[in-house]
């Protein structure tokens, strides 16, 4: 039954907050039901810090309402298999149906349909009103009217304001069906589909050629089904599920349907993506969340889950950190530094559009946050064209040359801080030798080495010198890390900060030291702060095999999901973005990292399992690793692997690859690495 699957959300009214309402994306276009906008993936208007998503106005904001003198049964559902928000009526005489989707594929188009059913034994005529308010203005676009074609309403138009002088100003173009008041299923008429399109594009060819491979695909009775195919697919390709409580399936599902959405269908390599904001396209509005603007959210918080899925999405996300290289290199200049500073918040060129100067001065650990997702695409894939060819080498080097220019040597401490930082913490800044930064920056020059080494590239010894010789903050006599030179134990943090350097660092500590910090922490970070900090001491605990501690931590996050679509709100007291994608990052990072204790390294991909008492069995199908696609089945008492598609032939056998593997998880002890049991490791051969 439905109300049994955990992928369908389905409820008999809509939440009163409207921001609540569930989203329909692809990696192109996006808009929450119901809503009068959508947006176009990197097309922004204003300057700067007013830089923002630019409102298009959506033909499909349109609602079917209740003919009159009928009270049908009335039903909401966001099914997350198929990637499609159904509206239904259903009445003694009759079933309508509203179907709204943005077609996965073909990333150009949003389509809705209008079915109306009649029931056995009724001959009358049935009309369904449907409101459309849509009225063909932005306020971010100069739109005009042109000719008609195939059909479709045809309007438009160039972004006002640049984001800095000479700047991108893309026009969009949007065809439509034009869409009625009513439908009527004639007495005659059994049943009738009513189907509406819109095709947005950047060019007035591709907008054009969108929308009649739309019609064609109407004509042939395929638009719909294509787009499930899509989903059908990705899903496929990706597949967490667990024997345990219901809401826990329905939270993983519910984020990642909400993050796929937002990813390139698969097979478009060249595809030119623009980052993913902490909201997704569906927000981003002038003064909602952040504008639409890119964070490290991306890169530390929705990155990883992506690329243990699909690293041609993940490696779309560096091509967009790629392409706004020369913006972070004026960034650095601009401060006075060599190399490259990404910007707090970035849009269209890579030039700081945060708002507000502090951030974009001083909260620098981005930088190092974007390095490290060159690194786990790296180790994950060992793809060297990005980095050979196609721009990382030159960004690596910069994020490196950037670090080194940044740092100062101490004479009195005997080595290198970074001073005047904010840490990921907001509560503080101006602060000196942030534990996270610094550790950060000294894992970005050991890449960096490491990189250089493998492609036979002279390291410059100050990249060597000053990973070597970086005060890491650490208290001898606490044996924990202070969040920031002078930090004082119980001092307030606003978010994940120090736990950070465990997980996703992997920075080298004592388990004990990795408890202290756990511990120390827990106790002064703000309750009703970010969503993603709790799953981040999830992890923590998992590591340290405590699992109900691990629990109490993730299951703060549920009172930051709404019902009843699952939206993530930032903050619990439902304040900051919607559409959280940060929040549901972490969350799905403390099931596929936590529960399974995946590991990337330089040489291998660990796993030490671990999950508390409510769940029994975890399948996390679709694992990419060096091209082989895993299937990983855990219980408390074993781990099977198995390979569902492999990039060598001869058979599987024969491989010196890959070891297929039953493991038997003893209670208590981890797998000791790197035996053929606790990792898969690359061949020797295979080597660089």
């Amino acid at each position: 039954a439905d109300c049994e699957d955990p992928a369908v959300f389905t409820s008999t009214c809509l939440p009163s907050d409207p921001r609540l309402l569930a989203t329909v994306t692809n990696a192109y276009l996006g808009t929450r039901v119901y809503r009068n906008i959508l947006h176009v993936n990197g097309v922004y208007n204003g300057a700067a810090g007013d830089t923002h998503r630019a409102d298009i106005p959506s033909p499909v904001n349109v609602r079917m309402t209740v003919p009159d003198g009928d009270v049908p049964v009335e039903t909401f559902t966001l099914n997350t298999r198929t990637g499609t928000f159904i509206h239904k009526l259903q009445s003694p005489s009759y079933t309508a149906t509203h179907q709204i989707y943005a077609h996965h594929s073909l990333v150009h188009l949003m389509a809705f349909s209008i079915t109306i059913q009649r029931s056995a034994g009724t001959s009358q005529p049935i009309t369904v009103r449907l409101q459309t308010p849509f009225v063909p203005k932005s306020q971010d676009l100069d739109l005009q009217q042109g000719p008609d074609f195939q059909g479709a309403h045809y309007i438009y138009g160039q972004t006002l304001v640049p984001e800095v002088e000479g700047g991108p100003q893309p026009i969009v173009h949007m065809l439509w069906t034009p869409v009625p008041q009513a439908v009527t299923l004639h007495e005659e008429e059994q049943e009738q589909r009513w189907e509406f399109l819109t095709a947005v594009a950047e060019s007035e060819e591709e907008a054009k050629r969108s929308y009649s491979e739309g019609l064609a695909r109407v004509a042939a009775g395929s638009l719909h089904s294509s787009h499930t195919r899509a989903w059908a697919a990705l899903w496929r390709g990706c597949c967490v599920d667990l024997e345990g409580p219901l809401p826990l399936r329905q939270a993983l599902y519910g984020c990642l349907y909400y993050l796929l959405s937002a990813i390139p269908p698969q097979d478009t390599p060249g595809f030119r993506f623009h980052g993913i904001s902490p909201g997704g396209l569906s927000n981003g509005t002038r003064g909602e969340d952040y504008w639409g603007h890119v964070f490290w959210d991306q890169d530390t918080w929705m990155f990883p889950n992506i690329l243990l899925f699909y690293p041609e999405a993940a490696r779309a996300i560096l091509e967009y950190r790629i392409r706004t290289l020369e913006g972070a290199l004026l960034n650095a200049q601009e401060q006075g530094y060599e190399g490259a500073k990404f910007p707090w918040e970035s849009a269209a060129t890579g030039r700081e559009v945060c708002p507000e100067d502090i951030y974009g001065a001083q909260e620098i650990h981005i930088t190092g946050d974007v390095l490290m997702a060159f690194e786990q695409y790296y180790y994950t894939t060992q793809d060297q064209k990005l980095f050979r060819t196609d721009g990382g080498w030159e960004l690596v080097s910069a994020v490196a040359q950037y670090w080194c220019s940044r740092m100062v040597w101490s004479e009195e401490e005997q080595c290198y801080h970074i001073r005047g930082v904010m840490p990921p913490d907001e509560y503080h800044h101006q602060v000196d030798n942030s534990a996270y930064t610094n550790a950060v920056a000294q894992r970005s020059l050991n890449f960096a080495a490491s990189i250089a080494r493998d492609f036979l590239i002279p390291v410059p010894e100050e990249w060597v010198e000053c990973a070597k010789k970086v005060k890491v903050p650490f208290d001898e006599v606490r044996k924990y890390h202070p969040e920031y030179d002078g930090y004082s134990p119980g001092e307030p943090v606003k978010q994940a900060d120090v736990v950070l350097m465990g997980f996703p660092l992997m920075h080298p500590m004592h388990p004990e030291v990795r408890r202290n910090d756990l511990v120390m922490y827990e106790l002064v970070t703000e309750l009703s702060g970010p969503a993603m900090t709790w799953s981040m001491f999830a992890v923590g605990w998992l590591e340290l095999k405590e699992t109900q501690r691990a629990q109490g931590q993730l299951n703060k996050c549920f009172s930051n999901i709404t019902e009843p679509f699952k939206i993530w709100v930032e903050n619990s007291d439902g304040s900051g973005a919607v559409n959280f994608l940060t929040g549901m990052g972490g969350f799905l990072q403390a099931v596929l990292f936590g529960y399974t204790g995946f590991r990337i390294t330089k040489t291998n991909l660990r796993f030490d399992p671990a999950f508390p008492s409510d769940v029994s069995k975890l399948e996390v199908t679709g694992v990419s690793y060096l091209g082989s696609k895993l299937k990983f089945t855990i219980t408390k008492e074993e781990m099977r692997i198995g390979v569902t598609k492999c990039p060598f032939h001869p058979p599987l056998e024969a491989t010196p690859f890959l070891c297929l593997t039953r493991v038997v998880l003893v209670p208590g002890q981890s797998i000791s690495f790197p035996t053929a049991a606790g990792c898969i490791q690359r061949a020797p051969s295979k080597g660089l």
